[in-house]
């Protein structure tokens, strides 16, 4: 397959490049640069701009493209970036999909479990309404400027992904150290619910999605959801160190200001078309999950 994929430097594109390459699929990535190799060609989605003729033969478009939640403080600008850098892009990607001749048949499109807010001990799947709150709302923005390409019969994929488990990156990346020191425990009352998926089962899932006449919202997340009390325990347990330091709520929103907020949220989402497609989760629990992203720390 000819692939183009935006969002392909960041901590999930570069391992699924390397995967889908691994393959022998041919990747081509969207950068905001002047291209400086075969593999590239340059777009800019803060201008709207994206060659329709880079589509041309292309059999698939993904797009991970969007600025880091957790990368900075919540300020208003911020959160404007968080929206714009998702919305722009795959307003930018949808449009050029509709007018490339012929169509890119497949957009694999990023979105989040945000989508569903705070579900506290309630589990929801992809049939489930919005949350409410400025990630939900986000989510909304990102999912429907998708609709060019839909319009255009493109099947439109949307990647709700949940907390990603690799050493590297993500999730655990800032967790490791304190609890590689005997400093990590809950956030608040722990009781919130955690959706996590390992990173081989992510890469592994997109690739299975690219071959599957599967359209609309599909949640990468594990099949078993964690409380965050049961999470640290795990990653205590993982590291071979004790997690009894709690981080009360306060102290969170001190240090993270509005995205403790997001920190602090349930999320109980289960993954219910992966499931019904039949795929197979490599890490379906926690334990196991967390030991392969240890292991494969130097890899990542």
């Amino acid at each position: 397959m000819r692939i183009v994929m935006s969002g392909a430097s960041g901590f999930l594109g570069h391992h699924l490049v390397r995967r889908l390459r691994g393959e022998g699929h041919q990747v081509v990535r969207l950068v905001r640069r002047e291209s400086r190799a075969d593999d590239e060609a340059r777009w800019s989605p803060a201008r709207g701009e994206l060659d329709p003729a880079v589509l041309d033969g292309a059999d698939a478009v993904i797009n991970l493209s969007g600025a880091g939640v957790g990368d900075k403080r919540w300020t208003a600008s911020y959160k404007e970036i968080i929206r714009s850098s998702r919305v722009n892009a795959t307003t930018t990607i949808a449009t050029a999909m509709a007018s490339a001749d012929p169509h890119p048949p497949v957009l694999l499109n990023a979105s989040a479990i945000g989508w569903y807010g705070d579900t506290g001990e309630h589990a929801v799947d992809e049939g489930s309404s919005r949350g409410k709150g400025f990630f939900p709302e986000v989510c909304e923005s990102w999912e429907a400027a998708t609709v060019a390409a839909a319009n255009a019969g493109v099947r439109v994929t949307k990647l709700r992904t949940g907390l990603v488990l690799a050493a590297s990156d993500g999730l655990l990346k800032p967790m490791l150290p304190l609890f590689r020191l005997g400093l990590g425990g809950r956030l608040g009352s722990g009781r919130q619910y955690m959706s996590w998926i390992s990173l081989t089962d992510w890469i592994s899932a997109v690739v299975f999605l690219l071959g599957r006449e599967i359209a609309g919202p599909v949640n990468l997340t594990g099949p078993y959801p964690e409380t965050n009390a049961d999470f640290a325990r795990a990653l205590g347990h993982a590291v071979g160190r004790p997690a009894v330091v709690p981080v009360p709520a306060p102290a969170l929103r001190i240090a993270l200001g509005e995205f403790a907020n997001e920190a602090l949220t349930s999320q109980r989402v289960l993954p219910g078309v992966l499931t019904r497609a039949g795929y197979r989760f490599e890490h379906p629990e926690l334990g196991p999950a967390l030991r392969w992203a240890l292991r494969n720390e130097e890899t990542d």
